[in-house]
């Protein structure tokens, strides 16, 4: 671990060399980070180049924070928002994780700031508002970027996306971001990118019937667990492993374990891999949804879906549990998660066309969404032949931010040909990875999740 110098009777600008692009001091923005403690000299990961120096602390909800600095600052601050989300209190930790795993943003000359928000669950809102608290300390304790870039990662694409539309020029009296990137996204909103994962949970009932098994207390699936119940993601595995085997080898495995992996996965489109941990999310995050976020009553429905893929559709639409989703609940839910499709400022995305977690075709009910809310020529989206969910390549991400900052600092569009075209320079200073397809479109989300009723 590399460690940032001693403060001493150092004030924390001159620590990071910076008092504002404009000259003097630069101003607080974004929510009041009063309250809390000023940031203190961390260590910096081990993957952050060399000179680089670093800040942590907590703000005045309750949220980590971990701020970095390479020693070449090209003056433009990227906003991290983490995926997950994780359920479990905020730990310091997981700030480290995750500019660990994005270092390539400052080894490419740019600070990061990332929370790990003020609480697990499922609520976008408040992520969104701690992401953007972290700005309003980076620009008290550090200085005045002359652009900030938001990304979101997974989860954290969503909190990006709904930050970027409440945190405005109209909101805070400046425009707080200059542009958004969003990588591996989970996009589209709650209320349709959770859809998948009811309708795993009532086909694997329908097959496997241990989830509850027959014995337990029995409760509506769209609950996830009912409030006050608890399993862990190792309980949901062992039932797993136990109707499907998924921890043994193919060969180890009966004909029927290997018939209904195999129904699950080609009737909810997701490989046997990631069967364990979508069922865990509609289990675990169901739960936090219903019984922390919508007063108990669930967002969730799958009254009119038709499933197909098994040896029998007909016996498996006659056979599932069906729900209806609670019309406040879903309202409540929609208005925390879903995007409006109202970003007054470039959007750039990249998504690995074969994800299994955050699946290619949100990302057409994202376009869709931002067309719908007059931002459809603020979006350009990029796919990869090549990574995995949580990390695509250093190269990758270093070209996406170079072409989003470009472009907010041209007004020139890119399109995502001259984006794969670009991509090969950065491969000398950051590493083999470049796999942009710019001819790819994912089809539109009700070709893999199957429409439902919906509530007025």
């Amino acid at each position: 671990m590399r460690h940032a110098s001693r403060l001493g009777g150092i004030s924390l600008a001159a620590l990071f060399g910076v008092t504002g692009c404009g000259g003097g001091p630069a101003p607080p923005g974004g929510p009041a980070s009063s309250g809390a403690p000023a940031p203190r000299a961390s260590p910096c990961p081990a993957p952050l180049p060399a000179g680089a120096t670093c800040l942590s602390g907590r703000d005045s909800q309750g949220a980590y924070y971990l701020i970095a600095r390479p020693a070449d600052w090209n003056g433009v601050l990227v906003l991290h928002a983490h995926g997950g989300p994780l359920l479990s209190a905020p730990s310091p930790q997981r700030a480290v994780e995750d500019l660990e795993r994005w270092a390539i943003m400052v080894r490419a000359g740019y600070a990061w700031a990332g929370s790990t928000f003020r609480q697990g669950g499922v609520a976008v809102r408040a992520a969104a508002e701690d992401t953007e608290r972290l700005r309003g300390i980076f620009r008290s304790h550090v200085g005045q970027p002359r652009r900030t870039l938001l990304h979101g990662q997974s989860w954290g694409a969503g909190v990006a996306a709904k930050a970027a539309e409440m945190f405005t020029a109209q909101t805070v009296g400046e425009q707080p971001y200059d542009g958004v990137l969003l990588t591996s996204g989970v996009l589209g909103g709650g209320t349709h990118a959770y859809d998948f994962r009811l309708d795993l949970r009532v086909v694997y009932q329908y097959l496997c019937g241990n989830h509850p098994r027959p014995t337990e207390p029995q409760y509506a699936l769209n609950l996830g667990l009912p409030a006050g119940a608890h399993m862990t993601a190792a309980d949901v595995a062992a039932r797993v492993n136990e109707c499907l085997a998924l921890d043994k080898p193919l060969a180890g495995r009966s004909t029927e374990q290997r018939a209904k992996a195999r129904t699950i996965s080609q009737v909810i489109r997701i490989p046997e891999s990631s069967i364990t941990s979508h069922l865990t999310w509609g289990t675990l995050h169901f739960q936090d949804i219903s019984s922390r976020r919508t007063g108990g009553k669930s967002p969730f429905g799958n009254e009119g879906a038709a499933y197909a893929g098994s040896t029998d559709d007909a016996a498996l639409n006659a056979g599932v549990l069906r729900y209806r989703a609670d019309p406040a609940a879903y309202r409540q839910f929609a208005d925390d998660t879903d995007p409006t499709g109202r970003i007054p400022v470039p959007v750039l995305s990249t998504k690995w066309i074969a994800d299994p977690t955050a699946f290619v075709e949100l990302d057409a009910r994202f376009r869709s969404v931002m067309q719908q809310g007059g931002s459809g020529e603020r979006l350009v989206q990029t796919f990869t032949t090549r990574g995995t969910h949580s990390y695509i390549s250093d190269a990758t991400y270093a070209t996406l931010a170079s072409a989003l900052l470009r472009w907010v600092e041209t007004g020139a569009r890119p399109t995502p040909a001259c984006i794969a075209a670009a991509c090969p320079a950065f491969e000398a200073r950051h590493g083999a990875g470049c796999s942009f397809d710019p001819a790819y479109q994912p089809a539109p989300l009700q070709t893999r999740v199957p429409p439902r009723q919906r509530p007025e």
